[in-house]
């Protein structure tokens, strides 16, 4: 699994957005340039964040982007669905195949009268896969774009701390 660069563009101006200590909005020619990526490339990356609610575009002629809700209310898996989508990672596929039955869970009455309903059984693979993306996802929820900005805020204590 990868994610795309866009993510981490996206990742890194909602950073970059949330470390602004004008507590303004950033301007697209400013960000783009702090990223080091095309203002084309990451005004697509901005409208779709915009479209889900984690920036605001400011109008005018000093306006940019700021960030619509607070940083500890931005979840990494916010932005990475935003980006990616929000598919499955994993779809077992050979649910036909003589592999995917032997593997199949086969249990009581109930699962069965479910499999019929939804016309197959659950793989074991699919469900170790499942559970992969859960944790994977909880772990994406946990960090936020401000405790990645604490974390930075700490490590430039530290180093100044260490002169």
């Amino acid at each position: 699994m990868q994610f795309s660069k866009s993510t981490d563009y996206a990742l890194h101006a909602l950073i970059h957005l949330g470390h602004s200590e004008r507590c303004n909005n950033v301007g697209i020619k400013e960000l783009s340039g702090a990223l080091g990526v095309s203002e084309s490339y990451l005004s697509k990356i901005m409208s779709k964040l915009r479209q889900d609610g984690i920036v605001r575009a400011v109008p005018g002629v000093n306006g940019g982007y700021e960030l619509a809700r607070p940083a500890e209310q931005i979840t990494f898996l916010d932005v990475i669905q935003v980006i990616e989508g929000r598919q499955k990672l994993f779809e077992c596929s050979t649910s036909n195949s003589q592999q995917h039955r032997l593997l199949a869970e086969e249990g009581t009455a109930q699962r069965e009268r479910d499999q019929e309903r939804s016309g197959k059984s659950e793989c074991l693979v699919e469900k170790v896969m499942e559970g992969a993306e859960q944790h994977l996802h909880q772990y994406l929820r946990e960090h936020t774009i401000q405790s990645l900005l604490d974390e930075a805020f700490k490590r430039c204590n530290h180093e100044a701390n260490k002169k």
